[in-house]
């Protein structure tokens, strides 16, 4: 292993920027997915292919702990100058994705079945989302392993892969979507297979932008691989990051099936509000992936000085980042609101609630550092006790402000939640910095 790099500024944005850049690719893809299948001129395939996206977009996020987990892990190996673990990890995250997408694969009736008695749709369009879905679940195991590649290559500094993966994996998608729906009239099932080629083709790229895992014997030293302790580490470290991100979905998705309540119109305009916040998150996914990967270096290397120069250094940016996109909604968030929605009256709506937006950022910054922070070091057990803490004091401020004040007492709970998870993993950071010692 090299010496390590010097922490400076450079440093931080050369892991951050490539991140910020393939996150803006992504709207991009569902865009053109959207708009290709409505050149056909029906609702049902529109329909069918939101309806297919999410249900394994969702599927697969379950496994979206391989990403962190293995960051936290490599990461940390690297930190360390242990090159045999680096190579090790790899294959333990492979592995790991390989069984859960062929686990997928032999239960997609089941899931599917489960799926649409929870969100029921027309015939026509559960026909079609059926048929989206009996082709797409066969790339389960590329797609997942692309969590595991994606988080070798954060841990590894090498974002600037992550980058071209996710620039050839969309641009490929976009591509084909035009050549397999408007050019071969293959409608929806065109929509699924370019997304299969897609993703057979990112984690093929992803596989060799991390081959130098491969030239070390270790990758596949079966003893080292099947270790007792080494397995028991990495199965609760993901077990607490799968907990802690399945109660951050249940807030989110609370919300929105909350605000239905108050009518299309206020459902419409939080829908539109809360794209502000995507945004907010996708410049914020480089910093926090940049802590993650210095912070897990620092760990390995048992530096507590430089756990604390990296958590500052990344959250100095993840300020600056949330400080901008604040003053850019209050700025051009009308305009945006605009944009986005045309009924008049969801644009009305939507303006009395854009100043929420505008707080958003500011005080959910600490709470979106600290998760890269606590990634790195692997202190998924702090994530997973103040992730259920903040939970609890989400649902306190829903039953306490929602009947004083209607759809802000909705917004006013979601960012408690927020200042709750920042202020909890806050509290934990000394113990975080000592565990470095």
């Amino acid at each position: 292993m090299e010496p390590p790099a010097p922490l400076t500024h450079r440093r931080v944005l050369k892991i951050a920027l490539p991140i910020v850049l393939s996150n803006a690719t992504v709207p991009i893809l569902g865009a053109v997915d959207v708009g290709v299948v409505g050149q056909m001129g029906e609702a049902a395939p529109i329909g069918a292919v939101a309806m297919g996206a999410i249900i394994l977009t969702t599927v697969f996020w379950i496994f979206g702990f391989l990403r962190m987990g293995t960051v936290s892990l490599v990461g940390q190996a690297a930190g360390a100058g242990d090159e045999a673990e680096v190579s090790a990890w790899l294959t333990r995250a492979l592995m790991v994705a390989g069984a859960g997408g062929v686990a997928l694969i032999a239960l997609q009736g089941l899931i599917f079945w489960a799926a649409f008695q929870l969100s029921p749709a027309s015939a026509e369009v559960e026909s079609l989302a059926r048929s989206y879905l009996a082709i797409r679940i066969w790339t389960a195991p590329a797609a997942i392993s692309i969590y595991a590649l994606t988080g070798w290559l954060v841990a590894m500094e090498r974002t600037g892969a992550v980058f071209w993966i996710q620039l050839l994996m969309n641009g490929l998608n976009i591509a084909l979507n035009f050549v397999f729906v408007l050019g071969f009239g293959w409608g929806v099932d065109g929509v699924a297979i370019a997304t299969v080629i897609a993703e057979l083709t990112g984690a093929a790229l992803g596989l060799w932008f991390c081959r130098g895992a491969f030239q070390h014997v270790a990758w596949r030293d079966w003893p080292r691989i099947f270790e007792r302790s080494k397995l028991v580490r990495m199965a609760l470290l993901n077990t607490d990051i799968l907990l802690r991100s399945a109660m951050l979905m249940i807030i989110f998705s609370s919300f929105v099936f909350i605000g239905a309540r108050f009518g299309d119109v206020t459902l419409a305009a939080n829908e539109v509000l809360i794209q502000f916040m995507y945004i907010t998150a996708y410049a914020m996914d480089g910093f926090a992936f940049a802590a993650e990967t210095l912070i897990a270096r620092a760990y390995g290397r048992r530096d507590p000085a430089s756990v604390r120069r990296s958590a500052v250094m990344t959250s100095m940016w993840g300020m600056v980042v949330c400080a901008t996109t604040a003053f850019a909604f209050l700025l051009v968030g009308p305009w945006l609101i605009d944009v986005m929605a045309k009924d008049t009256a969801v644009q009305v709506e939507a303006r009395a609630y854009l100043w929420w937006m505008v707080i958003a950022p500011l005080v959910g910054c600490a709470a979106w550092m600290l998760d890269g922070i606590f990634i790195g070091a692997g202190r998924g057990r702090d994530m997973r006790n103040m992730m259920a803490l903040s939970f609890v004091i989400y649902w306190v401020a829903i039953f306490t402000l929602l009947p004083i004040m209607g759809n802000h007492g909705l917004w006013a709970a979601l960012l408690v939640s927020f200042i709750a998870r920042g202020v909890t993993l806050g509290a934990r950071y000394p113990a975080l910095e000592r565990g470095a010692v």
